[in-house]
């Protein structure tokens, strides 16, 4: 436990009801904080958010489609009303994809840049004074595909790229007035079930692409441990968190040098 940082602290978290989500809902609840838990079916919502007060953490539920401007508009009013202004904020709502590059059609890209970059863009903006005013805390939560883009994974990594460049610029706009903005690139994150996902998406992509990670070579992340890290993360206003801390070697050398980029990329991929 960390120190008394988050007592009673008025935060929100999207995407709530399972994995990640939680995960932080539930770490900031043993902190002390006020968590409001959002996402769009009521039932997993009620019972995460039961979860949370049998472990003594304070918690409301309030279920609402982050890509629709109305329910974000209700969210932030309602939120304001009955529980006062906002100190966190964690986009935490997103879905992941897989279809080879060329099976990626338009429509595909639309869906994927609306849960995964335009939803937190209407939070965001619902939210913004509040945090600013509260000097607090944004969190995007973006993927190693914020900064590399493996084999088919689709509109995927499309969304998150776009997800890191607002990131950045929210940091150079709101930064200087008192917003804490930190982009979470986790790699894949451990599941109760691992068997291969995404095969109604299509035929064509490779068995261990389904998989978490898209065939990285990469051991699933455990939800609970990496909320901790964001919190802490949070707690030294960081501009970014990346999970394995040495994938930022990717990175750094893609940037260098998309030739080896994409050689490395391919190599630490099993697909």
């Amino acid at each position: 436990m960390s120190s008394g940082y988050w007592n009673h602290k008025i935060c929100l978290i999207t995407g709530a009801s399972t994995g990640l989500g939680l995960a932080i809902a539930q770490a900031l609840a043993e902190r002390g904080a006020r968590v409001a838990l959002n996402a769009r079916r009521e039932q997993p919502l009620q019972e995460a958010v039961e979860l949370i007060r049998r472990g003594g953490g304070e918690a409301t539920a309030w279920v609402g489609d982050v890509t629709r401007q109305e329910d974000v508009d209700r969210l932030a009013q309602e939120i304001d009303a009955r529980l006062g202004p906002l100190d966190l904020l964690c986009n935490c709502a997103g879905r992941s994809a897989r279809s080879p590059i060329l099976e990626t059609a338009p429509d595909d890209f639309q869906q994927l840049l609306d849960v995964n970059l335009l939803a937190a863009v209407r939070t965001t903006r619902a939210f913004a004074e509040t945090l600013i005013a509260q000097r607090g805390h944004l969190v995007n939560i973006g993927s190693l595909a914020s900064k590399v883009a493996p084999r088919f994974m689709g509109a995927y990594p499309a969304s998150k790229f776009a997800l890191a460049a607002y990131c950045q610029q929210l940091r150079l706009e709101l930064g200087p007035r008192g917003l804490h903005v930190l982009l979470a690139c986790p790699g894949p994150i451990a599941r109760e079930e691992n068997a291969p996902r995404y095969t109604e998406q299509t035929a064509d992509v490779p068995a261990e692409a389904r998989r978490p990670g898209a065939g990285a070579k990469l051991r699933g992340i455990e939800p609970d441990w990496l909320a901790k890290k964001i919190l802490t993360a949070c707690e030294q206003r960081r501009s970014e968190l990346v999970v394995p801390a040495k994938a930022r070697l990717l990175f750094a050398l893609a940037q260098l040098s998309p030739r080896w980029g994409d050689w490395l990329l391919g190599r630490s991929t099993s697909a």
